[in-house]
């Protein structure tokens, strides 16, 4: 056999065995985890992983946030540095119209934007069926979306616009405080309507406004 072809042999031998000593010594690091990412229907999909810690990052959906952002840099309206009040109810041609007022209860300025979330409670203070409608436009005016920032000791409103009175519709109650998730937020805030007001399930949201001025 010729010199340079014994010397190429041997030396395929030594790789061969470098690489077998070295997978054993590895002791089969290579690992498949299965993750579940959120919104594929919960079908796990195999992920190579030559790291030794996995970390899995899971979504949450929280319906009552708001997607919309202020822009303005100032932190976020929360709900456990705010206040819920009830401004009044008034109504006209079997429209009923309640308004309420956010207060910023901290000494430093927030942002908000959007509409909160609401739900009708009886007098035990359980859920009454509550179908909720954002619009700029109702049936007592126009109101614009857009970002506001809070200053401390400040106020945001909104209305909601019902159907006025228990006999205007069916399956209308009467609804003796209102739950309020504020943008950007889970927590609820919660507020009694004095006497009560008419709830008919449907009701319109307006956007949060500067001050008072949602309720007219």
């Amino acid at each position: 056999m010729p010199e340079h072809v014994s010397v190429r042999i041997s030396f395929n031998i030594v790789i061969a065995a470098l690489a077998a000593a070295w997978l054993a010594a590895c002791g089969g690091s290579k690992s498949v985890t299965a993750t579940t990412v959120s919104g594929s229907g919960g079908a796990a999909i195999p992920t190579r992983s030559t790291a030794t810690t996995v970390t899995t990052v899971t979504k949450t959906a929280t319906a009552s946030r708001s997607s919309a952002t202020t822009g303005t840099g100032v932190t976020p309206c929360r709900a456990a540095g705010m206040a819920l009040s009830f401004l009044g109810q008034q109504g006209a041609t079997g429209h009923g119209e309640l308004g309420f007022a956010l207060h910023n209860t901290g000494s430093k300025s927030c942002s908000t934007i959007g509409y909160p979330g609401i739900q009708f409670l009886d007098r035990a203070g359980g859920d009454l069926p509550t179908t909720p409608t954002h619009t700029t436009h109702d049936f007592f005016g126009v109101s614009r979306l857009a970002p506001l920032v809070v200053a401390g000791g400040h106020s945001v409103s909104f209305r909601l616009g019902v159907t006025h009175g228990v006999g205007s519709g069916a399956g209308c109650t009467t609804a003796y405080a209102l739950g309020v998730i504020p943008p950007n937020d889970t927590q609820a805030l919660k507020v009694v309507i004095p006497d009560g007001a008419a709830e008919c399930t449907t009701a319109t949201v307006s956007p949060l406004q500067p001050g008072t001025s949602a309720y007219r």
